[in-house]
């Protein structure tokens, strides 16, 4: 298939004070999300001055993706980058592509799970923005999901390799790889994928890649963080901090926190990890460290080029760079990560 122009597709996030709760009423529209709840993260992002840092994470990936498409035959195309809940908003970058000619767009979306939120959401965004735009709005095709590329798994091997030499020697028999994502609501989690389950499938099978390479004698767990919504709607169990409060209590001393979940440190990185769960290990008297995250490791950049020319090629399943052994596929089926059985029965936030 011909493309003409590559779209970076985000989530958005604040950049000043006044941005805050619009920002998050965006988020949380129809889905029930006690008004509570929106104070509490909105001051989240007030503890960091009202700025989300995942625009400028954003920027910094577009800033390292020109050059990589520039030295591997990707010259010609051009890059856009819109986001689903905060400006450059979806809509308005469509409408800009539109006006610059562009026909066929390949998207890369900055989630690389199947589950409602994080993959069936953002396709309906694409069609509704593209209804806002008119008839002449460009085609955007999504790229496969990318949870065991080799360019997503080696950077967080890496940084968990760096964060557990940041710990002061302890028993390897009393330290603990902790891996982390967003919690999501059990029916988000139940319905992710073809035939459910594939949310924490991929995840799962992303803390295993990881582990194996950067300390395949400890042991492992998957837990959630960043809990949204009406209390009374089920979501994925447990908290990092309660699970921090389980480990101190069988005898834990240090872990090491890896935020599989995020390809770079978005605000859930920041408090719900960095200091949220940071002092709830300071007070269990647990040492703890946090792997990094992707970011623009240049692993990562080559890895979203390899993604583009796979489609540009039309790469089967054989040729595609893969570690892991879940099934895989370019298009999803239209009965994947079906939305909720009813509006206001969770969200994030």
């Amino acid at each position: 298939m011909g493309y003409d122009a590559f779209l970076l597709l985000s989530f958005g996030g604040p950049e000043q004070p006044a941005d805050v709760m619009p920002f998050l009423q965006n988020v949380t529209r129809g889905r029930g999300v006690p008004p509570e709840r929106l104070a509490e993260v909105a001051e989240h992002y007030h503890h960091f001055g009202g700025v989300s840092p995942i625009n400028d994470q954003c920027r910094a990936l577009l800033a390292a993706l020109r050059p990589e498409f520039d030295q591997h035959g990707l010259a010609d195309l051009p890059i856009y980058w819109g986001n689903r809940n905060w400006h450059p908003m979806l809509a308005d970058t469509l409408a800009k592509m539109r006006d610059d000619g562009i026909r066929r767009a390949i998207a890369f979306v900055t989630s690389p799970y199947s589950s409602y939120s994080s993959c069936r959401q953002y396709l309906d965004d694409i069609a509704t923005a593209r209804a806002a735009v008119g008839p002449d709005a460009p085609v955007v095709h999504k790229l496969r999901h990318y949870h065991d590329h080799p360019g997503f798994i080696e950077p967080f091997a890496d940084g968990v390799r760096q964060a557990l030499a940041q710990l002061a020697p302890a028993p390897r028999a009393t330290t603990r790889l902790v891996f982390v994502a967003h919690s999501v609501p059990i029916w988000m989690a139940e319905r992710a994928g073809p035939s459910g389950g594939r949310y924490e499938a991929q995840l799962r099978e992303v803390a295993q890649l990881v582990a194996q390479r950067a300390a395949p004698d400890l042991e492992w767990d998957l837990v959630w963080q960043s809990r949204s919504g009406p209390e009374h709607v089920p979501w994925l169990e447990p908290d990092i901090n309660d699970h921090l409060e389980t480990l101190a209590g069988a005898g834990t001393e240090a872990v090491v926190v890896t935020p599989i979940g995020f390809i770079s440190d978005h605000l859930e990185v920041v408090w719900d990890l960095d200091t949220e769960a940071a002092g709830t290990a300071k007070r269990l008297g647990m040492a703890f460290a946090r792997a990094a995250t992707p970011g623009t490791d240049p692993r990562f950049v080559t890895m979203i080029r390899q993604l583009v020319q796979e489609r540009l090629a039309g790469a089967g399943p054989e040729q595609e760079q893969r570690l892991g052994d879940l099934p895989m596929w370019d298009t999803c089926a239209d009965h994947c990560c079906q939305p909720p059985p009813r509006r206001g029965s969770g969200g994030r936030a």
